[in-house]
């Protein structure tokens, strides 16, 4: 199925919770009444730390934006893929994790079977249209028994939805819209994912992006 047919109809019927393999779920419009005040968090985060294109190992700028709050946050370079607990170009701490952010992640958990969810990083991306990201695991995290719960703001996009053995193994196309949240942790914590090139458009609330939060337990 193409991108077009994925969102040609804005009919959207699908169960509010849709398994996707074991230990992972997909809640529709979960935290859509939530988007103003997660997107004012958004902004005050951004303030602290401006959006920023990091680069991989290998030297190539990623396409997607992005910026952190809470204990510890994501870093790229030359040196590799890792946490750390200050803003490599500030030497300052990230922002605190708002309640906000902080609620939305533990009610989410829990809805998809993971009780008592505390997480201490979340990861801001920020998709324009044209970006995209491949398929990878999220193998960076100390806690791999902890689930990645990952929050969709502003304009659709589609989710590519592998598996835990190989990247090669082709991914599920899924449909995301502002306000979905994916969950997945147990047997399916290392599932390869990513996100197809996004489409062109504008969301009343964030312009020509999707924002997307993804929180981990990572210390």
């Amino acid at each position: 199925m193409t991108t077009a047919e994925l969102f040609a109809a804005e009919d959207f019927n699908e169960p509010p919770v849709e398994p996707l393999a074991p230990g992972a779920v997909l809640l529709r419009g979960f935290v859509r009444a939530q988007a103003s005040e997660l997107l004012a968090a958004v902004e005050a985060i951004v303030a602290e730390v401006p959006w920023r294109r990091l680069v991989t190992p290998g030297g190539q700028r990623m396409s997607v934006a992005m910026t952190h709050c809470g204990t510890l946050g994501w870093f790229s370079d030359r040196r590799g893929y890792r946490y750390v607990a200050a803003d490599p170009h500030t030497g300052r701490t990230w922002p605190p994790m708002p309640a906000a952010f902080m609620s939305l992640a533990g009610a989410a958990a829990a809805e998809a079977g993971f009780a008592a969810y505390v997480p201490d990083a979340c990861l801001l991306n920020r998709y324009e249209p044209g970006t995209r990201l491949s398929l990878h695991q999220d193998r960076d995290e100390r806690d791999l028994g902890a689930p990645i719960v990952s929050v969709s703001l502003g304009l659709p996009a589609v989710f590519l939805w592998g598996t835990p053995q190989r990247r090669s193994d082709t991914p599920r196309r899924i449909r995301l819209v502002h306000g979905d949240v994916v969950v997945w942790g147990g047997p399916s914590r290392l599932a390869f994912h990513g996100v197809a090139p996004l489409a062109q458009g504008v969301h009343e609330l964030t312009g020509a992006c999707r924002i997307n939060l993804t929180f981990r337990r990572a210390g």
